[in-house]
């Protein structure tokens, strides 16, 4: 009886209108929500994909200073089970200048024969190559958006000012080196922006290491294992060894991505919520339209909880049709939102996304079920409340008043 009264052609214009409205403020706030989720785990995949390609699982280092005897450990490290591959690095924060002007980076020296194993370095160049690192003293390879910053290309050469005091009979001055650009890589996110490479050799006397290295970097059988078996490293190793994880490095960003995820959610979950208590409105013209079925109901026996539930049923009949349209086209939409994006960008002549600006050139969208199931679920519950306080007060409807004069 309440899915009739949802669907029937009876009923007054205006109660229809009102009821069409509501399943459609349904249908737009489910699709909206599943979409932006959708796009929202995309760019999450996008960053993780693009900033850990370049970042490896876990880090290993010492808190005496520097690592002296580092083929040992390497060799003690892969031999924990969990650990694919280890190689050494000395990396610090330097002082980048061009031509014209001067940029802040991150100058790391690795091993080019083993960073292949550790990290996708190697598959991000674009131009020059790894190897030349090793075959021309004092090189670097640079970022992409270091490189146009700096106003350099490959065969250009920097300044790199180090944090370290050399001294001399004229007083102390900060280390800097001039190196020659051999290539450039770019992953498409903010390492691009910042980061540069050199080869140990070079690294080593950069630094003035003297045959040390900052830590060993260290590839884990899987990236969301890598907390524990950086634990298990930690116990394994001497006590002033220091091992840290990916999710202690970079894992603030996607804690931020998480909560901007969670808040963006609450935020559209409140279009679900106007769109659910507009069936308040709906129930309410409909109580009042059905007073005198309401009052026959009740005469022929039906109890009170009984018409609550028809009317429990008549709004959520209404729900059930939106929060499904809503789904389905919400799912639909996230799974060709990139040929969408390309239709409006063609018919507004128009590019959305620039890739010199966003890193992307289209937008990346990940359909996971838990997410539809978490938007259905929870657009139910809103509508299950919005339909109490109608039906009980359809429940509350006394015979004999409406009967009286009939």
């Amino acid at each position: 009886m309440g899915l009739r009264y949802s669907f029937s052609r009876k009923r007054s214009r205006f109660t229809g209108l009102i009821a069409l409205v509501s399943m459609l403020g349904m249908v737009l706030g489910v699709a909206s929500l599943i979409t932006v989720l959708s796009v929202m785990n995309g760019f999450a995949g996008e960053l993780r994909q693009r900033i850990l390609s370049l970042v490896p699982h876990a880090y290993i280092e010492s808190t005496s200073g520097g690592i002296t005897d580092w083929r040992a450990l390497v060799e003690q490290v892969t031999a924990q089970p969990g650990v694919v591959a280890a190689s050494p690095y000395i990396s610090d924060k330097v002082i980048f200048g061009g031509p014209y002007l001067m940029h802040g980076g991150v100058l790391t020296a690795i091993d080019t024969a083993s960073e292949g194993n550790v990290s996708r370095m190697p598959e991000a160049i674009v131009t020059g190559s790894l190897a030349a690192l090793d075959s021309t003293p004092f090189s670097v390879i640079l970022g992409a958006s270091l490189a146009r910053v700096l106003g350099v290309m490959p065969g250009d050469t920097v300044e790199v000012t180090l944090p370290r005091i050399t001294v001399t009979p004229l007083g102390a001055f900060p280390r800097s080196k001039r190196l020659q650009v051999v290539g450039l890589f770019e992953v498409g996110a903010q390492p691009d922006t910042y980061q540069a490479y050199v080869s140990l050799d070079s690294g080593q006397k950069l630094f003035g290491e003297q045959g040390r290295v900052g830590g060993l970097q260290v590839k884990t059988v899987d990236l969301y294992q890598a907390p524990d078996i950086a634990g298990q490293l930690r116990r394994q190793l001497p006590d002033d060894s220091e091992v840290r994880d990916w999710s202690q490095t970079q894992g603030s960003l996607f804690r931020a991505i998480k909560m901007e995820k969670i808040m963006v959610s609450l935020l559209l979950l409140s279009v679900v919520a106007v769109a659910a208590f507009n069936i308040v409105s709906t129930l309410v013209m409909s109580v009042a339209e059905k007073r005198r079925d309401i009052a026959v109901l009740r005469t022929m026996g039906a109890s009170a909880r009984g018409v609550m539930a028809v009317f429990v049923a008549h709004g959520l009949g209404l729900a059930l049709a939106g929060i499904s349209i809503g789904a389905l086209l919400g799912a639909l939409l996230a799974s060709y939102i990139a040929p969408v994006t390309a239709f409006v960008e063609g018919l507004l002549g128009v590019k959305l996304f620039d890739p010199n600006v966003y890193f992307i050139s289209e937008l990346p969208s990940v359909l996971m079920g838990r997410d539809v199931a978490v938007v259905v679920l929870a657009s139910l519950l809103l509508s299950l409340l919005a339909t109490l306080y109608p039906a009980w007060r359809a429940a509350q409807v006394a015979p004999a008043e409406v009967l009286r004069y009939e």
